[in-house]
């Protein structure tokens, strides 16, 4: 069974902000293949369903960004999860320009504080991941706070086209695996929604 792991804050105020693009992802796979919620448990909120007739779990930690380990650790534990194999984790990236995706089937967290959690919990960083890149922020911003700003209407924009495509990529790393996942998306350009 595939647990994928979309991360993000809990709170209706972090709706669409640059950190939440992880829960945005989920939502969005939940909405393409039509994965029913199953509720909350072990500080998490899941469903359960198939894709490309593999069983999946998509799952969002509510224990806030920086202790998304506790909540992905419970789950991995609980359900006899192979991270190398059957974890899937998306999250946003400033070291990626705006739009830009990239698939990685192990390295480290960067300066992602959720990711350095799920890392040290584990104890391992051999995992697949889909970074979404949300930009560099600007010179005399706090990281924080630019992690927590809404998007530009143009960087929405292109977000929401990297969004769209990820349960594509979900089913071509399940049907395919990582490699060719990488292969097919790394180098694709992000797509504006509504282009004339």
């Amino acid at each position: 069974m595939y647990l994928i792991v979309g991360l993000g804050n809990p709170e209706r105020k972090y709706d669409k902000t640059k950190h939440n693009v992880g829960f945005d992802a989920v939502d969005e796979i939940i909405d393409e293949f039509d994965i029913p919620s199953s509720g909350i448990s072990m500080k998490g909120m899941y469903g359960k369903g198939f894709i490309s007739g593999e069983k999946v779990m998509v799952m969002k930690p509510l224990t806030y960004m920086n202790l998304s380990g506790h909540a992905v650790k419970a789950y991995i534990d609980y359900y006899n999860i192979d991270p190398a194999s059957e974890l899937i984790v998306i999250y946003d990236d400033v070291d990626l320009p705006a739009g830009q995706m990239r698939i990685r089937k192990k390295g480290s967290a960067g300066s992602h504080n959720g990711m350095k959690n799920i890392i040290q919990l584990l104890g391992d960083n051999n995992f697949v991941r889909i970074r979404v890149g949300i930009g560099p922020k600007p010179e005399r911003w706090d990281l924080a706070d630019y992690v927590l700003a809404p998007f530009s209407r143009e960087d929405r924009q292109k977000i929401d086209g990297i969004i769209e495509e990820i349960p594509q990529v979900i089913k071509k790393i399940i049907e395919d695996g990582a490699d060719l996942a990488m292969t097919a998306f790394n180098k694709k350009p992000a797509r504006v929604l509504n282009e004339a």
